[in-house]
């Protein structure tokens, strides 16, 4: 089983003077519904297991995140500080097992994209699974030895189908196999590999268009 989709903005945003460009990324498995709050301010309510919420410019500066259990600010799940310069985009996901979880401050650069190509990446947030290599079907090599909370850099992505296999690094046991990726030219995309190997919920992906494609901070 996967889960594939490109996510594309539906809601505007006004730029802010030395602004940052935050979204939250839900990526534990069994956990329940999550609430984020980034220094008082709330980035993210009754977010599940999943779900991206929209990009939101705030101030660049040194934050302290907070997550709870949604409709929830008792206990926190997690709190932590993280600093984000001006002029930056980031996905921040929320990864890890309950109760050993992160916040993870993915980065998303603005670099120029060769025309009729676009840029890809792999994003190992899949709590139970060993390091993976993403691979096509003829054994080409995208991205190799990928570690847990790991995020590799982009590469250039001719614009077309693809099907990926991730592997056990290394090896040759593919333990997940993902087609019909439909990458289009002039954008910047994330495979985020979340859930559990072997158990329930399984390892699947998650695409989405970055927002360096269309954010200019």
């Amino acid at each position: 089983m996967f889960f594939a989709h490109n996510l594309t903005p539906h809601n505007a945003y006004m730029p802010q003077h030395n602004s940052i460009h935050i979204r939250i990324l839900h990526a534990v498995p069994n956990a329940p519904a999550v609430d984020v709050y980034a220094n008082g301010i709330p980035l993210a309510r009754n977010l599940n297991y999943r779900g991206f919420t929209e990009y939101r410019a705030l101030k660049a500066g040194t934050y302290q995140f907070e997550v709870f259990p949604a409709g929830r600010r008792d206990t926190p799940l997690i709190v932590t500080t993280a600093t984000l310069p001006d002029l930056t985009i980031y996905t921040i996901a929320v990864a890890g097992q309950l109760p050993n979880i992160s916040l993870l401050p993915i980065a998303e650069p603005k670099i120029p994209i060769p025309q009729g190509t676009a840029m890809l990446r792999f994003s190992h947030l899949a709590p139970t699974t060993p390091n993976v290599d993403v691979i096509l079907p003829d054994g080409t090599v995208l991205f190799s030895d990928v570690r847990f909370k790991e995020t590799t850099h982009y590469i250039i992505a001719p614009s077309q189908t693809y099907n990926i296999r991730l592997r056990v690094a290394g090896t040759n046991d593919v333990i997940l196999e993902v087609p019909n990726i439909h990458i289009l030219p002039d954008r910047f995309y994330t495979i985020y590999a979340i859930g559990l190997i072997n158990s329930q919920p399984g390892l699947q992906v998650l695409i989405p268009l970055d927002g360096n494609t269309y954010i200019n901070p």
